[in-house]
């Protein structure tokens, strides 16, 4: 029966071609392990649950005494069905992915792989911008694991203090971000948990009156055919900007709009009647490619700054004041609230929870009524001519 190892026994271990093992006594599992160059090392030799010899190197340097705690504590997790040197290739594998785990690695695919796929373009745009401005700056080669709540607040506090609504929408990207970390089993706990939003929401309730929107019209003309032919048609239908700057001909069905769900922020199919002033302005548009404006309209900012040129004296606002003036004049025009949120493709208020599920009235009739009412309550502002019921032509 081999003798059990002691220090002396250890070093006085000689090197030989081919390398070698001796056991620490009878059956115990630990062993020397003595390489051809004279190096000498501890390992442990057990077999695991399923039966299979597996092997579990100690670590450099240690001592006999130490090297037998961890060979005992070692066969401890193999009597409990544990496998000691599979949890050790794991935590070492482990160690490598964190190390890569960093915020400008997995920001990147993160953007890549959920944003600009599950995303509107406005939205990822945004996120991107939020990532390359503030997020990759302070935290880029940081990992992920280190996050913690008190550098979200310390990153969205500075944010806040000269852009109050950026902060708001970095708190938001961060959220999704962290969530998006959490789903992949990246991390355990995401950092944005409890954080409040770090500027109070203010009421949205900003629109265009009357004389506005008279003013917008006017404007319009005097952008190009292309342009100028858009934002009148945001006025008439209240779509979305990109809904309505991206139209291609194949959306224009008869006399309605069918937006697929691919180009809808609700990812849902959306079919809009056309009020006969809408469909003369699409009809009016040469048919030179696949979408209405022939490429999709793009540099809005520059837009708004042309007609802001020629509206006069008007308080600041914005495109997307455009659709909550569609909104807030059907209703001035007694239109119901369901019909106006069937029209703005809102999946919320009459058409949330229940009573979507059970809710599936198309609305069609009261939807063409109503944009039609729009238009010529339109037309009647603008001081125009009634326009003439058009056919569209096939594209």
């Amino acid at each position: 029966m081999p003798r059990a190892l002691t220090e002396i026994s250890i070093q006085n271990l000689k090197p030989r071609a081919v390398r070698y093992e001796v056991p620490d006594g009878g059956a115990r599992a630990l062993r020397t392990v003595v390489q051809p160059s004279g190096h000498k090392s501890f390992a442990v030799r057990y077999r695991n649950a399923a039966g299979r010899a597996r092997k579990l190197t100690l670590p450099a340097g240690i001592t006999l005494a130490a090297a037998r705690k961890l060979a005992a504590d070692a066969m401890l997790e193999v009597a409990q069905g544990r496998d000691p040197a599979t949890a050790k290739q794991d935590a070492r594998h482990g160690a490598r992915f964190k190390a890569d785990d960093t915020v400008e690695r997995l920001a990147e695919q993160y953007i890549e792989q959920y944003a600009k796929r599950r995303t509107r373009p406005n939205s990822w745009r945004g996120t991107v911008a939020v990532f390359r401005n503030d997020v990759l700056p302070a935290w880029g080669k940081r990992s992920v694991h280190e996050i913690r709540r008190r550098d979200v607040i310390e990153i969205l506090d500075k944010i806040a203090t000269d852009r109050p609504s950026m902060a708001n929408r970095a708190k938001s990207a961060l959220s999704h971000f962290f969530r998006w970390l959490l789903d992949r089993d990246v991390i355990t706990a995401s950092p944005c948990v409890g954080v409040k939003a770090p500027t109070p929401a203010t009421a949205r309730d900003r629109t265009l009156d009357d004389d506005e929107i008279r003013r917008l019209w006017r404007a319009a003309d005097s952008l190009d055919d292309r342009a100028g032919v858009c934002i009148k048609l945001l006025i008439l239908t209240g779509q979305r900007r990109s809904e309505i700057a991206g139209l291609r001909w194949s959306e224009v069905d008869g006399d309605a709009l069918a937006l697929p769900a691919e180009r809808m922020k609700g990812k849902q199919a959306h079919v809009l009647p056309l009020s006969t002033q809408a469909a003369a302005l699409i009809e009016s548009m040469p048919c030179a490619s696949e979408h209405v404006f022939n490429t999709p309209i793009t540099r809005f900012a520059r837009i708004k700054q042309r007609l802001d040129s020629h509206m006069g004296d008007v308080p600041a606002w914005t495109v997307h004041y455009i659709r909550r003036a569609v909104a807030s004049g059907l209703a001035r025009l007694g239109v119901s609230l369901p019909v106006i949120e069937k029209i703005l493709a809102h999946r919320s208020g009459s058409f949330k929870g229940v009573a979507g599920v059970y809710q599936r009235h198309s609305f069609l009739p009261e939807m063409t009524a109503a944009m039609q009412r729009w238009a010529d309550h339109i037309e009647q502002l603008v001081g125009g001519k009634p326009a003439k019921v058009v056919k569209l032509r096939p594209h």
